[in-house]
Order: structure tokens, then sequence, then C-alpha cells
């Protein structure tokens, strides 16, 4: 397998996808591409794939990577079976009908969290291992980077976007102090960040602590949020009567808004109800409980430690 990314609960994924050999599915974030692969070994000649990056690195890794998996997805691609898009899963729907499957998708996977590639490239700016520009963008061609937010939002924004986004303890303190860093030099390293909030860093838990941020901040530039709560919409829309949604998780903010549209139709979990008495939501949940990785998977993929799977059904 490429080490480009390693994919979680893989096996657990697909399996709970896949109902129709021959069926037309959805990867709607392709990232290293293992799971596109996985389900490409379990469908027939007939089977279609349709898979989402706006990625550059990850599209070019489909046809440059190495290892047997990324020439499985060469392979599937040259004979047809796999259709690559160059776009944000929020647009699933729109190339749902523009590729022909107006009849709708057997089933739509997404992987939520980001590649080890992304967070393993320093330039990247992702990670607070690296000390590397502040970049964070997933689509390279966006204008907006990480850098950008720090040194032109106002205090009351950046606190917003670190304590919704991040969950941020002293998320005012912090904002604070970003702002007064940048008011003598532009933050523009993942070095500059760290050294502007280093005197509010928790001892023993500097690690945990730079994530949150980080995370926030990566949220904000890609747009995450918004565009999981379009994409949710969109495979509601662009699933046939029995598909499968399948969806992985890995911080609460995502967990809780995939729980709230496959129980109530909606983002925010309102129960809203028609005249007749019925829910406003044709998806129905196939485990009540998220499934976890187990330890054996952990052990060889740290990044899977936070995973959650959560699995719904198209009911009409």
């Amino acid at each position: 397998m490429s080490e480009y990314h390693i994919p979680v609960l893989l096996d657990e994924s697909v399996s709970a996808l896949i109902g129709d050999a021959d069926g037309t599915y959805a990867d709607a974030t392709f990232g290293g591409g293992g799971h596109t692969a996985e389900i490409l070994a379990r469908l027939s000649p007939k089977g279609r794939v349709m898979a989402f990056d706006r990625d550059e690195d990850a599209i070019r890794n489909a046809s440059e990577g190495n290892g047997h998996k990324a020439a499985t997805i060469r392979s599937a691609a040259e004979d047809g079976r796999l259709i690559l898009v160059r776009n944000n899963f929020r647009f699933i729907h729109n190339y749902t009908i523009f590729e022909g499957f107006s009849g709708g998708l057997d089933g739509i996977l997404a992987d939520l969290g980001v590649s080890s590639h992304q967070f393993d490239t320093p330039e990247r700016g992702f990670s607070f291992r690296y000390d590397a520009a502040l970049d964070m963008r997933m689509n390279t061609q966006a204008e907006q980077t990480a850098a950008d937010i720090l040194n032109t939002y106002d205090e009351e924004s950046i606190e917003r976007i670190l304590r919704i986004y991040g969950e941020v303890d002293n998320s005012r303190r912090i904002a604070s102090m970003i702002c007064k860093a940048r008011a003598g030099r532009a933050i523009e390293t993942t070095g500059d960040l760290d050294s502007a909030i280093r005197d509010a860093l928790p001892k023993f838990a500097e690690h945990k602590f730079l994530a949150k941020v980080y995370q926030a901040l990566r949220i904000e530039v890609n747009q995450e949020m918004k565009s999981l709560e379009k994409f949710l919409y969109g495979a509601e829309r662009s699933l046939k009567k029995g598909g499968r949604l399948v969806v992985i998780t890995y911080h609460s903010l995502e967990d809780r808004m995939v729980k709230n549209f496959i129980r109530s139709g909606n983002i925010d979990g309102k129960m809203e109800k028609d005249l007749y008495g019925n829910i406003g939501t044709s998806m129905k949940a196939v485990n009540k409980k998220p499934i976890l990785p187990q330890e054996s998977e952990i052990s060889v993929n740290t990044r899977a430690r936070s995973a959650k799977l959560r699995i719904a059904e198209k009911t009409r």
C-alpha cells in the first residue's frame, strides 16, 4: 500500500458501504486513495466510483504514486471505472447529475480526516512539528492561508474561531496574544505562531493544546464545516432509496453535525415534522453508536485514535 496515507477503518467502512457489486459509489474524500482502491477491489467490472479531492497532490498521487494500491487506482482509471473529480465534495450532487447518475448512487463514503501526507509535508503548514509557512490550504489554489487569517482577522474573530472550531481553553487570551505579537511583526510561520502563544501553553500538554489551535485555523482556512454541511445535504439528494452514507469523523464538531443530520435531517438536530407527523429526513441510522477503531489498528496508525464511523441508509 502507498504510504501517502493509511486509510482508517478500511474494512468496516467499505463493508458497510457496498451492497451491490455492480453499483455506483462515491468516495467523497479521495486523499491517498486507500478507500477508493478497496471499493474498486470489491466491485464487479460494471461498478463505478466517483472520487473527489480538491488537493492536487492527492490527484497527482493517483497517477504517479507507488505501491499496489496506487497501481489498482491507475488501472481502474484506465478501464473507466473511476472518475476523479478535482473539486470540493460539497458539490457532490452537482457531479452526480453531471456524470449521468441521475438515478442516484448506491453509496457515499467520506473520511473527514486530514491525510497523513498533508500533515507530514512541512511546506503545507498543517503541523506544529515543523517550522514552516502557515499555509494549511487543502486546495493550494485558494487565496486565503492561515497566515492571512492570523494577520488580518480582528481579535474577536480569531477568538471565535479558536473557541468554536478548536474548543480552545482561554481562547480570548490566545487571540489577544496573537494580535499583540502581529503588531510587532507579521505571523508568517508555525514557529511565529508557537512563539506568540508560548506563555499560554499548559505544562505537560503543549502538543494537545497546539493541536486544537491548528485544528481551528485549518477548519477556517478550508471552510470545512460549511463544506460538510453542504456535502450532507447533497449526499442525501444523491443517494437512491436503500443507498448508504458512511462517514468517518475525527472531532466532536463534525461528528455532532453528522449525527444530527442523520437523526433529524438538519445539522442543528431539530426534530421538525410535517403535517402528517413525519420527521423531515429520509435517512435512518444503521448504527446508533459510532464504530471505533480496534486497538490493533491504532497501534499501527495513531491518527485513527479519534476516528468514529457512522452509517446511515436512505429510506425513501
